[in-house]
């Protein structure tokens, strides 16, 4: 049936792509010398396009299926790995680096990147902790660190990456045979998967013990296929770019379709990706008919992968899968020499910011002058004000869904604001800065809607929360992707917007920024009284006269309106609204007012800091402030969960 399928969706799809008769595509795929324009592109575009998507898709599905096989995850994939992101990372650096050698000669640097993107989450989780959603966190703290590096390459090297956004797209589009040549030897190795892996999955379903009595070394054999799976991902990227969620969606479907054995499921998976990956191209290219540009493969799965992933989450949780997250033992209460410490060094950021510059590639200590100042003062305004909005919005989610992962970025509400802020952008024809924060506020409550409708089943468990928020900001960035694909003179202003950066703030946005969050931080301390009662439980508030669902509302409204202003003027800046509430906490600010207050000061440095931090260090480029505080807060994440794992 599924060979089938695939036959039929074949056929569909060289009906749709052209206008010759089935006899005219018959006889020139049996070997009629092309002559008209149509017949050169059925020829030398089409029929290639569509062995590409076969043959990744199927090699997609075939690893998708083997690591969750594997790991006993059905929620695994080269995207939620971490592989897919290590590979595009090390084709950045050798497109940018090493030009000369070519993208199809970079395959080999695809495979270290993804390895070393696995190595780091295996580190973070450990060999016997793959079978859960701690995992999955992993891979996405390890997807966002790995993100931000890429991001710096390309904003620093920009003359030498205008091609990766279309291939980081994700697109199969072909002038010719040359990658189906260059990809079919090195799909060849899937053969190894298919032979030899059933019987040892087969054998490790019954357990290592049981593997070990009946001849399995399990470790050796297990990081042979892995190794095996990982070159098969770094040579479909190496041809087309990142692709997700094939991987994740078509062993899940091939186990509902009702494959037991890990044959079946390894062949059914290989079928039903090469399915998957045949129709969602197809759906591209018919949409590329209707609209101005081109509509990326990668993004078509995006918008049948990212709902399906929630769908498949949505099942019980095991008990692994109940991680426990505690901070680090801090201070018993705020003292006041620790609070005066966090001005000091508040007061020296600003203070750095404003007189010590890089003259030369040296420090020099110069007073700024009348225009100097006009430069600096509204970037330094940006970045407190950005700092202290996000901190105080992840203090107020993580307080008032008892959530000690919630913050915007995690949870996706930063990525509604995007999406609706890049969406404005591409159709209504203004730029991001001008579409402004009411619209980002219409995305970042969207979103927010979502992520808690969806999650009020599982009781806002922590990572049920995290996955639904992977799943929605993988989906809006495979539409960014597009965006950034189209490759018009906005790409590099979306490009930079994106990193965080304050450089583009004027000194009016700078104004408006600053006095918006003043103001909504002034809300949040008149509302500290809820935020308290919410979060001793939904009990006591309604016993000390609170109505628990309005607060909730009006909080929630609030959390969106300060990551809209930040997000609208300064662009989205990650872990920000997890990390200063959590060190806040951690240096004895336990009631409501004394976190909101200290997490905005401490926001507010970080955020300062790192924009200082990103002017000088590698003078005269510039690095994006939020591309710095996703480095230090992708490595604070990273530690929170090996603390998780340890305390299990």
């Amino acid at each position: 049936m599924t060979v089938l399928a695939l036959m039929l969706a074949l056929f569909l799809s060289l009906q749709l792509q052209t206008e010759l008769t089935i006899t005219e595509q018959l006889a020139l795929i049996c070997g009629l010398e092309p002559r008209e324009f149509v017949e050169v592109d059925f020829v030398y575009a089409i029929l290639p396009r569509l062995v590409i998507a076969i043959l990744v898709g199927a090699s997609l599905g075939l690893v998708g299926s083997l690591m969750q096989q594997l790991t006993q995850n059905p929620l695994l994939s080269p995207l939620t790995f971490g592989t897919s992101s290590g590979a595009w990372l090390a084709l950045v650096l050798v497109a940018v680096f090493f030009p000369d050698l070519g993208i199809e000669n970079s395959n080999i640097f695809a495979l270290f990147g993804a390895l070393l993107a696995m190595a780091l989450v295996l580190l973070i989780t450990g060999l016997n902790n793959l079978s859960g959603l701690p995992v999955i966190l992993a891979g996405m703290a390890v997807n966002l660190l790995l993100g931000a590096l890429a991001t710096a390459v390309i904003l620093l090297n920009d003359q030498y990456a205008k091609n990766l956004f279309i291939w980081g797209a994700g697109d199969l589009a072909q002038n010719g045979w040359d990658w189906v040549y260059w990809l079919i030897p090195r799909m060849l190795v899937g053969l190894i998967i298919l032979a030899v892996a059933p019987r040892v999955l087969t054998l490790m379903r019954i357990g290592q013990q049981g593997a070990s009595a009946r001849g399995l070394n399990i470790m050796p054999v297990f990081l042979l296929l892995l190794l095996v799976g990982v070159w098969l991902i770094s040579s479909a990227i190496t041809a087309v770019g990142v692709i997700g969620f094939v991987g994740l969606l078509t062993p899940n479907i091939a186990r509902f379709l009702g494959a037991r054995t890990a044959r079946d499921e390894l062949y059914y998976s290989l079928l039903l990706g090469a399915l998957f990956l045949v129709l969602t191209d197809s759906l591209a290219a018919w949409l590329s008919q209707f609209t101005l540009d081109f509509i990326p493969s990668g993004t078509a799965a995006a918008m049948i992968g990212a709902p399906a992933l929630i769908w498949f989450s949505r099942s019980a949780l095991k008990a692994q899968d109940q991680m426990v997250f505690r901070l680090p033992q801090g201070i018993s209460r705020l003292s006041s020499r620790v609070f005066i410490a966090i001005l000091v060094s508040l007061l020296l950021s600003v203070t750095l910011s404003s007189v010590f510059v890089m003259q030369d590639s040296a420090w020099a200590f110069a007073w700024p002058d009348a225009f100097s100042w006009s430069i600096r003062w509204p970037r330094i305004l940006t970045s407190l004000a950005a700092g202290a909005g996000l901190a105080v919005a992840g203090t107020i989610l993580q307080r008032l869904i008892h959530n000690p992962l919630a913050s915007p970025d995690i949870l996706g509400i930063s990525a509604g604001a995007i999406f609706a802020l890049v969406f404005a952008s591409m159709f209504w024809g203004i730029t991001i800065f001008e579409a402004g924060p009411m619209v980002a506020f219409v995305g970042a409550m969207g979103a927010l809607v979502i992520i808690l409708l969806l999650g009020k089943k599982h009781d806002y468990s922590p990572p049920k929360l995290i996955l639904t928020g992977i799943a929605l900001t993988a989906l809006i960035e495979a539409f960014v992707q597009f965006a950034l694909a189209r490759g018009n003179d906005d790409v590099y202003g979306i490009l930079a917007w994106l990193a965080g950066s304050s450089y583009r703030v004027s000194a009016d946005q700078a104004v408006i920024l600053a006095v918006s969050v003043m103001l909504l931080l002034l809300l949040a301390f008149s509302l500290s009284r809820w935020l308290t009662l919410i979060s001793a439980g939904k009990e006591m508030a309604f016993s000390r006269g609170l109505n628990g669902s309005v607060a909730f509302v009006l909080l929630l409204c609030l959390v969106a309106l300060l990551v809209a202003f930040v997000t609208a003027n300064m662009g989205p800046v990650a872990f920000i609204g997890l990390l200063a509430p959590h060190m806040a906490a951690m240096l004895g600010a336990k009631s409501v007012k004394q976190q909101l207050l200290v997490s905005a000061l401490l926001g507010g440095f970080l955020v300062q800091f790192s924009d200082w931090l990103g002017q000088v260090v590698l003078y005269p480029a510039q690095l994006a402030a939020g591309i710095l505080v996703s480095l230090i807060g992708g490595s604070y994440f990273i530690f929170l969960l090996i603390k998780g794992r340890l305390s299990t």
